[in-house]
């Protein structure tokens, strides 16, 4: 048979035939998606090599080469070290306003100042503490936000999809440069870290982080651990990671008595270590010489979501306090802080950083080779407040200690710039595109001139002078960095790797694959009107005008910001005026007028549902003062549910039959499994755990996949007849609905019967309303118009019910 012939022939009635061609169109798209998507995703390419402290040599800064021989000997290696030892407490989710006064921000939140004992500690003129606003580059996830602080680079939103099983790290990094120079690691907290850096802690203490609803098994896992530690001589640099704040945020949002009952205890606990840190940090003893520092990976939005790039996400918080105070603050050429006083008359200082920074200002202060693929710069305020970077403590006029402090940072930002120079060099030969001539050409020149005015300077001056040693010491770091900076914005904007041969061939497959899935269409159409209208057709009609331009209007849509941030009200707004539509042509026909309607009235109820998820705490307050009626209430829509199935049973076949009996006996699973869980329940029977947590939910997954497999074989093997053809079709698709619905419902809490019920009468609306666009008297319609409005529906619904249970 030729393919004319073929084209032509009326086989294409035939089911099979229908489903094998569009399957092959489906296998088309999704190659096409992903090549595409393998161009486009933005990727780094991680280079395999390591720093060493011999390396500096080749460096023009002209340091000393040595290696760390034990943890304690104070030799150099890139810098000379500046602290003994460094305690990092990270608070994840820690936004600005938890940690700086309120006074800073235009109005007063219920969450703010309640970190009291960091405004006093900053606000103390006897203190080297200092409050800094974090500025973070997206993704704001803890996992791309730990692997960009510890390497010191841009990790891409490809890497999101490492977020629930986080692989090692591969590139060199500041936990790998920390062992590799003799430091001794201890770990609380996160059970991230662990997963990042294998083998790399001599002590650690992990603990699962993947439950968000738990606020308390990781924070009291490090309280338990991290004053005790504090007393040990066995570590270097301690890590504990709290993630009661990230996980408060994701539940009960930013406004909510968890977050702030949360930020209290993080206050006790800081009171806590400060003390235990200030009791030791006399002469002599064990924290003489620690640089404390609490810190956030992220920040979050007032609905606890992070990920993106908002104002709220990207601006965390560092404090940083030195147990030995610095004999004088940096020059005011570097500091850009804000000052402003406190609720109680304190002044409070704020300086800003960039995460980006993190990496090479604590290798810069503990001594030891930067990262190789870091690319940030050491931040002058955070090293200035250490008072190892300064020299002479005990002697010396002022002006002459701030000349050798300036000489001493200038020195390593020489070494940090040659360092992000040479991974510059070696990333442009190694990746694939990398950076562009011009770019690199720009760079170059400004790391020129910078080398040219150090070794000049350091050829013509062996000692300082009044003025022209300021002053040129002053130009010297301004060079370096302005270097460093021009690298870190050329990086945001071009540290990817689009593979535009690869894009191209995806997007061309793309266009190709539904130029032919129209062909079939058309073809399936022409079938569709022989087999089942003999009489006068017409091709088009209002309702696939309306779905054809609403269906590309939202594919557009999605090159917009505003529109994927207010994606889900965007969604109802469509879905509801395509269920205007559909009640209009009811009216005009005076049939269905009731499921219109009532389609229309589930979108609106449902809408609110959307505004109310905004809200986290406002929803979960309602739920707590009304527990009973909370606990009762996701038993009310299992009943209607199991009534709706119980009566289209008799109209069903055998098999449908089977598949609609299990849905039902899945919905008195859940009703189970609610009732245990809930406060109606007095059974504490450990036994009572192991059924509603693990034996309910996991026969409920079973006979749910066993249901669909049951679908798709009797789809295979049935024989259809013509006159009942939508009958049976509406009947599958009730079917797959209350498959699907016992599974949403055990995986969406409370709110899950409330949606399934939505899924399934408003899926029965749909499927009703169908077939509004055929007109009784003169025509039919073909397939292609007859199923657009229905089709639209469906895909606008399902993602309408996904933003409805609280996604966003």
């Amino acid at each position: 048979m030729s393919l004319t012939e073929w084209w032509r022939s009326k086989s294409w009635g035939d089911q099979r035939w229908v489903f094998m061609v569009f399957f092959s169109v489906l296998l088309l798209h999704c190659v096409a998606i992903l090549l595409f998507t393998s161009g486009f995703l933005l990727t780094r390419t991680e280079l395999p090599h390591f720093s060493h402290c011999s390396q500096v040599s080749q460096s023009p800064c002209g340091l000393p080469v040595s290696s760390p021989q034990s943890n304690h000997e104070n030799v150099t290696c890139w810098t000379k070290p500046a602290v003994d030892r460094i305690v990092i407490i990270v608070l994840d989710a820690l936004r600005i306003d938890f940690v700086a006064p309120s006074t800073f921000f235009e109005e007063k939140k219920p969450w703010m100042d309640k970190l009291q004992v960091l405004h006093k500690l900053a606000s103390d003129p006897e203190s080297a503490a200092r409050i800094f606003k974090a500025i973070a580059d997206p993704p704001t996830t803890s996992l791309q936000r730990l692997k960009g602080l510890t390497t010191g680079g841009l990790p891409t939103f490809i890497d999101i999809g490492n977020s629930f099983g986080a692989p090692a790290i591969v590139e060199d990094n500041l936990i790998h440069q920390l062992v590799a120079n003799g430091k001794r690691i201890v770990m609380m907290g996160d059970d991230t870290w662990t997963q990042l850096f294998p083998n790399h802690f001599n002590k650690s203490y992990p603990y699962p982080s993947f439950n968000v609803k738990d606020l308390d098994t990781v924070d009291n896992g490090c309280i338990s651990h991290l004053v005790p530690t504090l007393y040990d001589d066995d570590w270097d640099v301690l890590i504990a990671h709290f993630l009661g704040v990230d996980h408060a945020g994701h539940i009960f949002g930013v406004d909510s008595a968890q977050m702030i009952e949360k930020l209290e205890q993080y206050n006790e606990q800081l009171e806590k270590v400060v003390e235990v840190l200030q009791s030791q940090s006399g002469k002599g003893g064990l924290h003489e010489n620690t640089l404390l520092l609490v810190m956030g990976d992220h920040g979050q939005t007032i609905n606890g979501d992070h990920g993106g790039g908002t104002p709220e996400e990207v601006e965390t918080s560092i404090f940083a306090m030195s147990l030995k105070k610095p004999p004088l603050p940096i020059p005011s050429e570097f500091d850009a802080s804000s000052c402003k006083l406190d609720l109680l008359g304190r002044k409070v200082c704020v300086s800003s950083i960039q995460q980006l920074d993190f990496a090479a200002t604590v290798s810069a202060l503990l001594g030891i080779p930067f990262p190789y693929g870091s690319i940030g710069g050491v931040n002058p305020m955070l090293y200035g407040l250490v008072a190892g970077t300064w020299k002479n403590l005990e002697e010396g006029l002022s002006q002459q200690k701030v000349k050798e402090w300036m000489q001493n940072y200038a020195k390593v930002l020489c070494v940090n710039s040659w360092q992000v120079k040479r991974y510059i060099d070696v990333y442009t030969a190694s990746s694939v595109i990398g950076f562009s001539i011009d770019d690199l050409k720009h760079v170059e020149e400004i790391y020129a001139k910078a080398v040219n005015t150090w070794s000049n300077s350091n050829s013509n001056s062996t000692s300082f002078h009044a003025t022209s040693s300021f002053d040129s010491l002053k130009t010297q770091i301004d060079l370096y960095s302005n270097f460093l900076s021009s690298v870190a914005e050329l990086a945001r904007t071009k540290f990817t790797e689009f593979n535009l041969r690869t894009m191209g061939i995806g997007f061309g497959i793309l266009f190709m694959s539904i130029f032919v899935h129209l062909l079939f269409i058309v073809k399936v159409d022409r079938v569709h009107k022989d087999v089942f209208a003999p009489n006068e057709t017409s091709p088009v009609s209002f309702a696939l005008i309306v779905s054809c331009v609403l269906v590309a209007a939202r594919a557009c849509s999605f090159l917009s910001n505003s529109y994927i941030l207010e994606e889900g009200k965007m969604t109802s707004f469509l879905l509801g005026s395509l269920g205007v539509l559909s009640l209009r042509h009811s009216i005009m026909r005076k049939k269905m007028i009731l499921e219109a309607t009532t389609f229309i009235l589930i979108i609106s109820i449902l809408r609110f549902t959307i505004e109310l998820n905004l809200s986290k705490q406002g929803s979960n307050e309602v739920l707590d003062s009304k527990m009973y009626v909370a606990d009762v209430a996701p038993l009310l829509p299992l009943i209607i549910l199991a009534y709706m199935l119980y009566k289209s049973i008799a109209s069903c076949k055998l098999v449908l039959k089977l598949v609609i009996t299990g849905s039902i006996f899945s919905y008195i699973l859940v009703a189970l499994h609610w009732i245990l869980e809930s406060n109606l329940s007095n059974m504490t029977h450990p036994i009572y755990d192991v059924i509603k947590g693990n034996v309910i939910p996991r026969v409920i997954y079973i006979m749910g996949i066993t249901q669909l497999l049951s679908l798709v074989v009797f789809r295979f093997f049935e024989e259809v007849e013509r006159a009942k053809w939508g009958e049976t079709t509406m009947m599958k698709g009730v079917a797959m609905l209350s498959t699907w619905s016992s599974t949403l419902m055990i995986l969406s809490g409370r709110q899950g019967p409330w949606i399934a019920l939505a899924l399934v009468v408003g899926g029965w609306m749909i499927s009703r309303l169908k077939g509004l666009e055929e007109d009784q008297k003169n025509a039919k319609i073909g397939v292609l118009a007859c199923y657009s409005s229905s089709v639209t529906q469906w895909s606008l619904f399902g993602s309408f019910l996904f933003f409805c249970t609280g996604h966003w």
